[in-house]
């Protein structure tokens, strides 16, 4: 459904207003529900109980700072140089595998150390990603559509990211950057049965990588009954469900919850929504999905807007944010309400971390840009239908 928002004229750039309002309001929730999660650690590592939400502060304030000038970049910028940030992405996930260069954490290694700041080099590919096959279908729309190679050059570099991926290894996001991909092609008008066949090949591809990988298939089988062992692989899920069950309609209280309290494991990044249902019940459950829903439905929107004033590179930008962020936080929460198995992902503009905030600041600016530049086009240019909607 599209809806006539009237954007507000600052200088020469258009805003989106809800786009705006439901950002800010993820930025916002997300950290003071860091900062409540965060507290006691703080506390105990440091002797500092503001020591996470000093950092979120800050990482939060570098990440707009350098989306206010991602913001000022032109689309046919990055449309130019999709090809080389890809070859660019691929560098970084071979870097990060270098003894001495990558970050280990938890056992895998997916940082990279810049300047004092964890980089998880993921967040940075999956960005890379959706600018990459916005540009590929760009140029090669045609034979996207009507060519089975057209769809299967692109996925064999995306085959060589995962590999990369894989070795750190990081199961979740390859999925997510597959998916990206996938879902733009679709968009860009892939044939049907080809796009069902390149989705059951995914599907079989990820079954496959469970059952030959103990740890992932321990996942598997503790999610299908994480009660069977609760003090070891079904810890994680059952300490998230009882936190959605103590927080019932309107939660403990702001800072009252007790399940991050060492119960909790890592309550501050990929268990922050338990941490929300705790302590804001299921009005802050529903609050937060409804900001998610408006932010990909203002993408996709904002995506068939730009079809419709001709400018397909700044569509396809559009839906590829909008199927990363709508799947990303999907997974998240279907993780911590014990929906799917356990991943790390953080939930986007919300969770603990560095890397991720900035990634997902600079691709919000992205978004906005397009709405902008399309903003600024609708007047003069001829109306046409998406992609999508043309009758086939």
């Amino acid at each position: 459904m599209s809806l006539n928002i009237t954007p507000i004229k600052a200088g020469r750039f258009y805003l989106d207003p809800l786009l705006l309002a439901v950002i800010t309001g993820l930025l916002l929730i997300g950290y003071v529900m860091v900062s409540s999660s965060s507290l006691h650690l703080g506390a105990k590592l440091d002797n500092n109980s503001l020591l996470y939400p000093i950092k979120q502060m800050i990482h939060i304030g570098l990440g707009l700072a350098l989306a206010a000038g991602v913001f000022t970049v032109p689309l046919r910028k990055w449309e130019q140089w999709g090809p080389n940030l890809f070859v660019f992405g691929l560098g970084l996930l071979v870097l990060v595998l270098i003894p001495g260069l990558g970050v280990r954490v938890n056992g895998a290694v997916r940082w990279l150390s810049i300047g004092g700041f964890r980089i998880q080099v993921s967040e940075v590919v999956k960005l890379i990603s959706v600018i990459y096959m916005a540009s590929y279908v760009t140029r090669y729309e045609d034979s996207v559509r009507n060519s089975s190679f057209g769809l299967l050059k692109p996925l064999f570099l995306f085959t060589i990211a995962c590999v990369l991926l894989l070795m750190e290894p990081d199961f979740g996001s390859a999925v997510v950057i597959l998916i990206i991909a996938l879902g733009v092609m679709f968009l860009a008008g892939a044939r049907l049965w080809q796009f069902g066949i390149l989705l059951a090949a995914v599907l079989a591809m990820a079954a496959m990588l469970v059952i030959v990988s103990p740890y992932r298939l321990r996942r598997v089988i503790s999610f299908l009954d994480p009660w069977a062992d609760p003090q070891d692989t079904g810890f994680q899920l059952v300490q998230a469900l009882i936190s959605f069950g103590r927080g019932e309609w309107f939660g403990v209280g702001l800072g009252s919850g007790i399940q991050k309290l060492f119960y909790l494991p890592e309550a501050h990044t990929d268990f922050l929504f338990s941490v929300i249902a705790e302590e804001l019940g299921l009005l802050g459950v529903v609050t937060v999905i409804v900001l998610f829903a408006l932010l990909v439905w203002r993408a996709i929107d904002i995506g068939a807007k730009a079809e419709v004033v001709g400018n397909k590179f700044a569509a396809f930008i559009a839906y590829g944010i909008g199927i990363w962020f709508g799947f990303q936080s999907f997974i998240n929460m279907g993780v911590n309400m014990g929906m799917l198995p356990t991943k790390g992902l953080t939930l986007p503009l919300m969770s603990y971390g560095g890397g991720s905030m900035i990634v997902m600041c600079c691709a919000v600016a992205i978004l906005c840009r397009v709405n902008s530049e399309v903003q600024e086009m609708t007047a003069s240019q001829p109306k046409r239908r998406p992609v999508w909607a043309r009758a086939s």
